[in-house]
């Protein structure tokens, strides 16, 4: 099947991309001192300007919100010095940036919290995968805090600060982690959300966090410099719904009403992508399935080929495909996929932690590699 179609220009609300191939926001656990980005984040993404778009791994809007040791955030004026570099480094080779803001809640560790503090979520329900420690060791999850309601504001105010950040750090935009059994999806499901108040109970307040969020961070960017990223019918870290289909149509529906710039979908066949290279295979398509209740542009992302993403883009499931091991592994992958040129395997054994290997030393093309 032809690909050509992968490399068409388009526009998410006010921010315009040279191609269709985005690159999948991925945590890489590399960030220096004080969780602020180094020399070394900044040639790890300018490597991987040509994407039509970056969305930069899960970045933490406040202390609280960390969830990995050595994880960025986007709190303080290091880190946001840090992120400036990253932002003007891509700009200069002609890329587009977007911040993604996220906060773990129960996915985290006391050892990664300001003064040992337990890790936070709407009810004290734990994940069932090991969190780890500042040292980076897996140990078994501890049993997160139950969220007051009257500190939920003080979480949308750092969301909100957070994208104000990124806009002082030069970022084209701002993607929301909604998907990936993080905070927000924590209370959007009501396996994880046994909440008896307006957060918690039906459907619509257990969006509500949500969409205060995406009503703040609009407030300093503009909806039209917004994208959301969820992960319908995924499994991540235990978490599930009574009924997906039913709250995940409403969720989309109210934000395709609120003109954010993009939906990002993950596929719930690689949900897991995280933890496994298994693919829940035979779910149902994500794309396709919610694409009628999205007036925007939609991006897929889990597993695809280029084949099958270039598919996905005839079918008008969605307007732009995100690649995740595959642009870890081929830093030119649009211009391996332009050539038709073998791709390098992922090795997961170098993905979380460490320095340069497996991180900025994947060989490009003009390297020499794939010949």
């Amino acid at each position: 099947m032809s690909v050509e179609n992968l490399f068409e220009p388009l526009r998410l609300g006010a921010i315009q991309l040279r191609s269709r191939i985005v690159m999948a926001p991925m945590t890489r656990m590399r960030a220096g001192a004080g969780h602020a980005p180094t020399a070394l984040n900044v040639e790890y993404y300018v490597q991987r300007a040509s994407a039509g778009m970056i969305v930069t791994e899960g970045t933490a809007v406040s202390p609280q919100a960390q969830g990995f040791p050595n994880a960025p955030g986007i709190y303080t004026a290091a880190q946001i010095a840090g992120w400036r570099a990253i932002v003007e480094a891509v700009h200069a080779r002609g890329g587009v940036i977007v911040l993604q803001i996220a906060h773990n809640g129960r996915n985290s560790h006391s050892s990664l919290l300001p003064d040992g503090v337990l890790p936070v979520a709407p009810s004290a329900v734990p994940p069932n995968i090991p969190a780890f420690t500042s040292e980076s060791l897996p140990v078994p999850a501890e049993v997160p805090r139950a969220l007051d309601a009257e500190e939920i504001p003080g979480i949308v105010a750092e969301f909100r600060q957070a994208a104000a950040n990124a806009i002082e750090a030069g970022f084209d935009g701002i993607e929301i982690q909604a998907a990936n059994g993080h905070l927000i999806e924590q209370f959007l499901e009501n396996g994880v959300n046994l909440r008896a108040d307006a957060y918690g109970g039906t459907k619509e307040n257990r969006a509500r966090l949500l969409f205060e969020i995406v009503a703040a961070v609009a407030a300093e960017t503009g909806a039209d410099r917004l994208g959301v990223r969820l992960s319908p019918f995924g499994r991540y870290a235990g978490i599930y719904d009574s009924n997906p289909l039913e709250l995940f149509t409403y969720v989309v529906r109210e934000l395709s009403a609120r003109n954010i710039a993009y939906l990002h979908l993950i596929e719930a066949r690689g949900s897991e992508i995280g933890l496994t290279d298994h693919l829940n295979n035979g779910t149902l398509n994500n794309a396709a399935l919610f694409r009628p209740a999205f007036a925007g542009p939609l991006i897929t992302a889990a597993a695809y080929t280029p084949e099958s993403a270039a598919e996905a883009l005839q079918l008008g499931y969605a307007d732009a495909v995100a690649f995740g091991r595959s642009f870890v592994a081929n830093p030119d992958l649009p211009e391996r996929i332009r050539r038709n040129a073998p791709l390098t395997a992922f090795d997961r054994s170098t993905a979380y932690g460490g320095g340069a290997h497996g991180y900025t030393d994947y060989p490009t093309l003009a390297a020499g590699a794939g010949h």
